[in-house]
């Protein structure tokens, strides 16, 4: 499994509230959602963001509520992945469980820089920066957890008969 596309670079503690506003939680579908992420950090974020690009951000990347709303904005807008030096353990939780990929590479959080172009192998956990023709060892993911997120999610690959 692959992702690559123009990165979107944010700092440390990175909330659930700024991912997705609080007062849009009332939005009946992650494509409503996806219309307002990150517009509290990053008012144009929603104009820029195409299908494939990538969130890279440092420590404590959706710190806050436990909202599943946070993971499934930012995957609804198009993002194929976020890495970040660290993650909120419950937002790492719910991107899993609603198809979201992420990947934690302390290195790469600090070296990937805004607009660069970045491509993810989940199978192997290598980033490479094709910017700056620079390569990061990132954790991969388990087997499960990619049988997970390729499903589209937890209740997909559970009710697809999970193995």
């Amino acid at each position: 499994m692959q992702a690559e596309g123009r990165v979107f670079k944010y700092g440390d503690n990175v909330d659930t509230d700024v991912i997705i506003p609080a007062r849009y939680l009332n939005a009946t579908t992650g494509e409503e959602l996806a219309k307002h992420c990150m517009e509290d950090i990053d008012k144009e974020f929603i104009h820029k963001v195409q299908p494939g690009d990538i969130i890279v951000a440092e420590k404590n990347f959706g710190c806050g509520s436990s909202r599943e709303h946070a993971p499934l904005a930012i995957k609804c807008a198009g993002v194929s992945c976020v890495i970040a030096e660290t993650f909120a353990r419950i937002f790492y939780r719910n991107a899993i469980n609603i198809g979201l990929p992420i990947i934690e590479c302390p290195e790469a959080a600090a070296a990937i820089r805004d607009g660069d172009q970045v491509e993810v192998d989940f199978d192997r956990g290598i980033i490479h920066n094709r910017t700056k023709d620079e390569s990061y060892e990132g954790q991969a993911f388990p087997p499960f957890m990619q049988k997970i997120i390729a499903a589209g999610g937890l209740v997909n690959y559970i009710n697809a008969g999970a193995e």
